[in-house]
């Protein structure tokens, strides 16, 4: 009886683990979306200069995917994205375009949602700085003894 119970145990031992080993190997069923890059570091950027940023991304899973309208978190960052099903496997890209027209600093996000199976909303986020153009120096004339800038 030892011996039943005991085999009984290694049995159901055997079961559990490879029931566990299935599941980790079905695919996900449904649309998956997996991004490249989830934040970009414009650095400096002059002031009125290319604010402009592509995310690229891929539909992982087994089903069309579909991105709803993007929110951006202020109107300065303006995304545009592809509005048609993105079909599994199919790569994509959604362009960020940030309004540069002050300088300082910037830390902007776009929330992106869609049908996704288990990611279905993701943040983008740009970063980075508009800084002035640099000034023209006008050549001046030296003073001959002092060194002294002169201005006429």
């Amino acid at each position: 009886m030892r011996k039943f119970v005991f085999l009984l145990g290694i049995l159901f031992a055997f079961t559990t683990i490879s029931a566990q080993q299935d599941t980790d190997k079905k695919p996900v069923n449904g649309p998956e979306i997996t991004f490249d890059e989830t934040v970009y570091e414009y650095g400096e950027i002059t002031l009125h200069g290319d604010g402009t940023h592509e995310f690229e991304f891929t539909n992982t899973g087994n089903e069309p995917l579909i991105l709803s309208r993007p929110r951006s978190s202020c109107g300065c960052t303006v995304p545009t994205w592809p509005k048609q099903p993105i079909l599994p496997g199919e790569k994509e890209k959604i362009k960020v375009t940030y309004n540069t027209n002050r300088a300082g600093a910037f830390n902007k996000s776009v929330t992106i949602m869609s049908n996704a199976s288990s990611n279905s909303t993701v943040v983008l986020r740009i970063k980075g700085t508009v800084v002035n153009e640099p000034e023209e120096a006008l050549p001046s004339k030296q003073a001959e003894n002092t060194g002294a800038p002169i201005n006429k």
